[in-house]
């Protein structure tokens, strides 16, 4: 059976294209169950983009958790490899509440999963898989990188306790560099080499000649060498470094990114290097991975949508079923969506408007 594009939502052709991207790449699908033990995620709580679970009572017993996640079920049950990579990509289905509605929502989402002997070539493969996810939703995107390898070294430089750690970071995250000078100021500590980083944002080859001024090492010679690989591969307009783009690094270390597109004002994408999390789940390889929010594309299709539907047709009381239906069929069948209604629905955008008469359709309105 063939389906016909033009009747799927946004999300629904993009998950199309990523999956036949993902497998164009050599990634393997990986179906999971509804459900998960609920020791599993509360385990994880903070590596969530919501905590909020819902729960149930298996008939044994057990509580179990209506997967509001996939990736720590990917990591549960993966054949880990030190060397090798186990490559994966998910397209599923996950309840937790939407940033959209602020309630409970099943979401369609989209994402891919390397595991194994993590070098170079899988970070990097990741990250341009991570903007050809974005391409496929708009031309118009921007992927923010960043990298925790810097950000930790500088904090851990500090001597600091975990809670003023998860402060700074806070911080970061929100560009709040006063704060920054508050905390280190309290603390004592000269906190210059953490503000001047959250200040830099931009073009790469610009951000990482500042960069040089401020640290040195491992870290960042990974992100020069392949943020330069990036550019240099065509992404050059649409990488930007970012060290606001920040995660727990009790879960991430090395790369962290976001995906952003024009006509949404929060990610879409989100992702990063969690060896971490791979460490707190007792397992001994590497891992790097990203998501895709489709719950996030319903406002780029409520924005992108000219028309709610092509033709309008009005009818009445005394309106033939048969003569109705004929000119509702006609129009389906030259490809037109169509509508009838006995007076015009308010905010309904349509091109024509259209009213029955014994003798055929008359236009009223047309705004094509």
């Amino acid at each position: 059976m063939q389906i016909d594009a033009s009747v799927l939502k946004k999300e629904e052709k993009v998950v199309f294209t990523l999956r036949s991207l993902y497998e164009k790449y050599g990634f393997n699908q990986y179906k999971m169950s509804k459900f998960e033990e609920y020791d599993l995620y509360v385990k994880n709580k903070d590596f969530l983009v919501s905590d909020n679970i819902i729960t149930f009572t298996d008939t044994d017993g057990k509580l179990l958790a209506l997967k509001p996640d996939v990736t720590l079920s990917i990591i549960k049950n993966t054949n880990e490899s030190k060397s090798t990579v186990e490559k994966v990509y998910y397209n599923e289905n996950v309840y937790r509440v939407s940033k959209g509605t602020e309630s409970y929502k099943e979401i369609m989402q989209v994402g891919l999963e390397c595991i194994g002997d993590i070098d170079d070539f899988n970070i990097y493969e990741t990250l341009m898989l991570a903007c050809e996810s974005l391409k496929s939703i708009s031309q118009d995107f921007v992927l923010d990188i960043s990298h925790m390898g810097i950000v930790s070294e500088i904090i851990e430089s500090f001597g600091v306790s975990r809670s003023v750690e998860k402060a700074l970071l806070k911080c970061i995250g929100e560009k709040n560099i006063h704060g920054i000078k508050e905390i280190c100021k309290n603390e004592g500590i000269d906190g210059t080499k953490l503000e001047k980083l959250v200040s830099l944002y931009g073009n790469p080859q610009k951000v990482i000649t500042e960069l040089k001024r401020i640290c040195q090492g491992e870290s960042l010679n990974q992100l020069t060498y392949i943020v330069s690989e990036l550019c240099k591969n065509g992404y050059q307009d649409s990488v930007r470094i970012d060290f606001s783009v920040i995660n727990d690094m009790s879960y991430y270390n090395g790369f962290v990114f976001k995906g952003f597109i024009n006509g949404i004002s929060a990610g879409v994408l989100s992702g990063g290097q969690y060896d971490n999390l791979m460490l707190k789940m007792r397992k001994k390889a590497k891992a790097v991975g990203f998501a895709v929010y489709l719950d996030m594309l319903e406002r780029l299709e409520i924005n992108d949508k000219e028309y709610d539907v092509d033709a309008l047709i009005l009818y009445d009381e005394s309106t033939n079923l048969s003569a109705l239906n004929d000119a509702i069929k006609l129009l389906a069948e030259s490809g037109k969506s169509v509508a009838a209604q006995k007076n015009v629905p308010e905010k309904l955008k349509y091109r024509q408007l259209l009213r029955l008469k014994e003798r055929g359709v008359e236009i009223i309105e047309n705004n094509a």
